[in-house]
């Protein structure tokens, strides 16, 4: 039998649970913060009194209609029901509401979402009036705005450069218009009616002049005005931006009788300016770092990316110099930068490391370059950086497999190799069939073998472990071995390289490289055709290559063709097997040693791999 106290007192716990909850509900209802709820499709499903009494409307008005009906900019309301459905919280967005009366309301939008179960359940937003500060920070603008022109107008006074004036003279009803400002609207005579003028005006534009027109006529204002618009050029039809500026001077019956102003076009300041806010607005969204700074490695600019990944603030920032961020031991680096810009050259993707305000070393890549005045003098330079401190780590961490896979991949390949010869040099105890298996199964496991080993390569590359033990070796005898490894029955290997010649290279990666060669010449010759590879001397150097009678390769491919993982696909070679890998390490080997692999192709002629390495002194020569 249950307890009767217990029950009494969770009955009274349950009856100060809904006191509470009704208390709670009643402070936030008549809160003077006004509170709003917003469902997944755009409804408002409650909003407590602070709200309704900030936009006039009665619940009815209001709770149940779409929020959208109650905002002036549609694009900034989509933007919030967006991130609240993604979860997103909103601080402190401006937006502007609709009054009952028609008045509008500033505020700021502070929300977060109710999810249940990852789904969007409402919103609770909070609106904060910020009506009288906004007005007040317009008026502040538009008086800024106003001593600004009245400077401007000063400075053009002095000038007078591009200016164009005109003069209205009621009595005539002539308009006497300037050789410039005659050059700006495109009209061919120093006379006028002021209709002319009126016609020149883009249509979207008119009502404002004839706003200008008819207070001017009635006297609503002290006579002077300044206004900008479009016009259409008369002379070529084009679209113009002008400003007009004047003084009306009105007679004893309080008619405007002439009214003097000046002329000018705009267009090129108003195509800076919207650059100029395009430039800003790019600058301020990017997620890589911006940072602007001088000659001198002073920084003259810091964007909110540049804080998030560095960890200092714009105002910790400017004035200080670049140093700040570098290591000490590349230090060095800013004169090698530096020296590039003022050879006319941009930098792109240069890989570095940069210390953050915590003292953190991360990578990054670094595209630099030139900030030049009119005149195209370098006056500072431009850095954006990019974070890749996640890209070295998954590169690291791939390199590292690779080696190990590459090198447990070794051992029973070795053993499998060994047994493979084995059973080829003892026919009388395999039979003559194995030792036919036996020569399949080394050559394949020479192929496989020589692929590892171009991993490996890849890995000692990218890891920057590709190192050289160079030694002195004939070059036939190599060629020999390398057509021996290769196993093909279906092509003709010619070999053109005199017995005398000696290298001085590392041979097992000359190796690499001539069974990359002979290898793709293979796989990309018609069966039967004859693939050569010789040496011969060229301005005082050794050029060895590889020539063959295959599909060759169009001038498009070739400049791609020594990258890491690139292929030329098409129809003739998608049957070729491959990882795009052969060529890079080909190019990289050859490098390190100073040199560089060379093409000469011609699509369905064949192609000629070379490469230039300098005799030994004690060579005879090719």
């Amino acid at each position: 039998m249950a307890d009767i106290n217990t029950i009494e007192g969770l009955q009274q716990e349950n009856r100060k649970l809904r006191n509470s909850v009704s208390e709670l509900s009643e402070f936030i209802d008549k809160a003077s913060l006004s509170l709003h709820w917003v469902n997944s499709e755009g409804i408002i499903i409650w909003a407590n009194q602070a709200e309704l009494d900030l936009l006039g409307y009665t619940p009815q008005e209001y709770i149940g209609k779409p929020i959208r009906n109650f905002h002036a900019d549609q694009e900034i309301i989509a933007d919030i029901l967006q991130m609240l459905a993604a979860d997103q919280r909103i601080i402190d967005r401006r937006a502007t509401l609709i009054c009952k009366n028609g008045d509008l309301k500033y505020v700021n939008i502070n929300s977060s979402a109710l999810m249940k179960d990852s789904e969007f359940v409402h919103s609770m937003c909070f609106t904060k009036d910020i009506t009288e500060a906004v007005l007040a920070e317009q008026k502040k603008d538009k008086l800024t705005a106003m001593l600004g022109e009245k400077e401007e107008r000063l400075r053009l006074a002095i000038v007078s450069s591009g200016m164009g004036t005109w003069d209205w003279d009621s009595a005539s009803a002539k308009v006497s218009i300037s050789e410039r400002s005659q050059h700006i609207l495109g009209l061919p005579n120093e006379l006028c009616r002021k209709e002319q003028l009126i016609d020149l005006v883009h249509p979207e534009d008119r009502p404002t002049i004839f706003k200008q027109i008819q207070e001017l006529s009635e006297r609503k204002t002290d006579g002077h005005f300044d206004f900008t618009c479009r016009i259409i050029n008369g002379y070529n039809g084009l679209i113009a931006f002008i400003r007009v500026q004047g003084s009306a001077y009105f007679s004893r019956s309080e008619h405007a009788g002439r009214i003097i102003g000046t002329i000018i076009d705009i267009t090129d300041q108003k195509i800076a300016v919207e650059r100029s806010a395009e430039l800003v607005a790019i600058v301020n969204s990017s997620y890589d770092a911006i940072i602007g700074k001088t000659l001198q490695g002073i920084i003259t600019s810091w964007n909110a990316a540049a804080e998030k990944l560095f960890g200092y603030s714009s105002k910790e920032m400017v004035g200080q110099s670049i140093l700040k961020l570098i290591p000490e031991e590349r230090h060095a680096e800013e004169n090698y930068i530096l020296e590039r810009l003022c050879r006319g050259h941009s930098i792109k993707h240069f890989e570095t490391v940069r210390r953050t305000k915590s003292g953190k070393l991360i990578d990054l890549s670094l595209t630099i370059s030139p900030i030049k005045n009119d005149l195209g003098e370098i006056i500072g330079i431009s850095k954006i950086a990019r974070d890749i401190t996640a890209k070295k780590q998954e590169e690291h961490r791939k390199n590292v497999f690779i080696s190990m896979a590459s090198h447990e991949l070794k051992t029973p390949l070795t053993s499998v190799l060994l047994s493979a010869q084995i059973m080829q040099q003892h026919k009388e105890l395999f039979g003559e069939k194995s030792a036919a298996m036996g020569s399949k199964i080394e050559n394949q496991v020479k192929k496989m073998m020589l692929m590892i080993g171009d991993f490996l390569s890849v890995a000692e590359v990218e890891q920057g472990k590709l190192q050289l033990n160079r030694s002195s070796f004939n070059l036939r005898e190599l060629m020999r071995d390398c057509i021996a490894d290769l196993g093909t029955h279906n092509h003709r290997i010619e070999l053109s390289c005199d017995a005398s010649s000696e290298l001085f290279a590392d041979r097992p990666k000359i190796d690499q490289v001539l069974g990359n060669l002979l290898s793709n010449a293979v796989k990309y010759s018609p069966k039967g055709g004859t693939i050569t590879i010789g040496a011969e001397s060229v301005d005082g150097k050794i050029r060895i290559f590889v020539r063959d009678q295959g599909l060759g390769i169009e001038k498009k491919h070739q400049k791609n063709l020594f990258k890491a993982f690139y292929r030329v696909d098409n129809l003739n070679t998608s049957y070729i097997s491959g990882f795009g890998i052969g060529l890079y390490i080909v190019a990289e080997i050859l490098r390190c040693h100073g040199t560089r692999i060379q093409l000469e192709s011609e699509k369905d002629k064949g192609s000629t791999f070379y490469f230039d390495l300098n005799i030994p002194l004690n060579s005879s020569g090719v």
